[in-house]
Formats: structure tokens, sequence, C-alpha cells
């Protein structure tokens, strides 16, 4: 088992001297030297190339290097997962989540889980779908909870819940008293959106494509809550998860445009490596998830 030798061929390249890799490591620098050797050995690569000066990964050692810190993961996660067969349900479960799920739905879903299981500890990343999915891919989360769609192939993806989705206007919009609104009524607006990569944004974009909108601008802004802002001050509409306009809508800041006949439904999902799918914490997780929501 090469663990040791690749945990020190990961320090070496982030801290791209042996000397500092050794003092990060708390091993002697002819240690690390001969971690390097013997993975070079291995793989009958060359993995650096030296210099008194300098020291540059080689294209072999790039490619090591991103499979060496999924190993490293893979081999901690399954060091985490016989302590957790073997003691109490503790340990920390790493999350990603989508913006309207880690700010709206995993909150109320976190204090059932910690009022059950108070040694269990969490660590939410929230992210754009795109960036969920990464994070899994890379095993930096054990679990991606995401509101878009996703084409990779090397995770497993499965709908938790349904979602609505609310176009949301300024209380000044023309549109305000209209009777019988029609989805073609909102011809060359100006939308707000999301970020591409964002689930929020592909549905609008869906929205916008499949009926054939003519738009003014789309305006983009990175967060639910600037998109929000930004359409209470009057710059134009936009389409959001109805879970994240409650309050504003109940407020009077903002005003709902339904089109009649128009239902806005999407499915939220939840992404795992496949490896990762009969983890203990992740088994918690998807049952109390199954029963807040499913």
């Amino acid at each position: 088992m090469y663990y040791d030798a690749l945990k020190t061929f990961i320090a070496v390249v982030e801290e791209q001297n042996f000397t500092r890799a050794a003092e990060k490591l708390s091993i002697s620098q002819p240690s690390v030297s001969v971690h390097v050797k013997n993975l070079e050995m291995e793989f009958q690569t060359q993995l650096f190339i030296r210099s008194p000066k300098t020291l540059k990964i080689t294209p072999s050692g790039e490619i090591l290097y991103d499979r060496a810190k999924q190993m490293v993961q893979i081999y901690e996660n399954t060091k985490r997962d016989i302590y957790e067969q073997q003691h109490t349900i503790k340990g920390n479960l790493n999350i990603a989540a989508s913006f309207t799920i880690g700010e709206y739905i995993i909150p109320p879903l976190l204090v059932d889980l910690y009022n059950e299981y108070p040694n269990l500890n969490f660590t939410v990343t929230i992210g754009n779908t795109n960036e969920v999915v990464k994070l899994v891919q890379l095993f930096h989360a054990d679990i991606g909870l995401i509101e878009g769609n996703t084409e990779e192939k090397d995770v497993i993806v499965k709908p938790f819940m349904e979602d609505e989705l609310t176009i949301i206007a300024p209380p000044t919009h023309p549109l305000k008293d209209k009777k019988k609104l029609l989805i073609d009524d909102l011809q060359n607006e100006t939308w707000i959106s999301r970020e591409p990569g964002s689930g929020t944004r592909e549905y609008v974009e869906h929205v916008i494509r499949t009926n054939g909108l003519q738009v003014n601008d789309l305006i983009t802004i990175s967060s639910n809550q600037g998109v929000k802002e930004t359409v209470i001050n009057g710059l134009g509409i936009s389409a959001l998860s109805t879970c994240t306009v409650k309050r504003e809508l109940e407020q009077g800041d903002l005003i709902e445009i339904k089109p009649l006949r128009e239902n806005l439904r999407r499915k939220f999902s939840y992404v795992l490596s496949p490896i990762s799918d009969e983890k203990k914490l992740i088994s918690i997780f998807l049952k109390a998830l199954e029963v807040k929501y499913i």
C-alpha cells in the first residue's frame, strides 16, 4: 500500500518543495525523496523535473496528482466507514448543495438530524449545480443535492422532491392587474437570472426557449438574494423557487406573475459517487431526507 508515499507526493506538489513538504508532514527530507522515488519506480515514470532553484511537475505527475487525491480520500473514507460500523453514529458528513436547496431545504433537515444524532457533525458547501457535481466527483463531498440536471456518467442521480417556481416582478410592474395573463404577455421583458451552471438558470432558459419568448435583456446575478433585490428595485422579472420568495411575496415587496395554464415545476435530486452509495452516514441522511420531503 503506497498510502504514505501518495500523501508525501501530494504534499510535494502542493508545497512545490521537498523541504517544506517534509516539514508539513513532520518527516525527514530523505524520507520524502524515498517516497517519491518509490512512486517513480512503481509507475516507471519521472514525476518531477528538478533543478537547483525549481521543482516542476511532469505531465505524468499531473495525472498521478489528481488520482492520488482521490485514492487518499477513498482510503480516509474507508477508515471512517469501518470506524462508524464498529462505533456509535458519529463523524462528519460533507454535504454539497445548490443555492436554493442549501439555503432553504437543508437547514430544517439538519435540525432533525442533529436532534436524533447529536454526535453527528455536518459540513455544508453551497454552490451551483455544476460545482456540486464536481465536488462529489472529486470526493470532496459525500453527497450532493442539486436543482438542475447533469450529464455526468460517473455519478448516481436520483430525484427526491418536486419544486415549484414562481415568476416574480416588482409591485409596479405593468402586468400587475392584467386579467387572464398568458405566457406570451412576457415578450420583450428584461430577465434577472442566476449564473450559467445554476439549475435555476437552466430552468429559466428552458421557459424562455420553449415558449418562444423574446428577451429584452438577460442580466446574470450569482445569488438568489441578489436576484430578488434586483427585481424588487424594478430592473426586470425573474423565476425563482417558490420557497425562496415566499416572505417577499407576503410582505408585498414582490408580486407573482402567473400565466394561465403554466405549471412551472422541476425535480430536486441527490448525487452520489457509486462507491459511496452504501456508506452508513449517507444512508442515515437519505432516510431523513425521505421522511422530510419524499
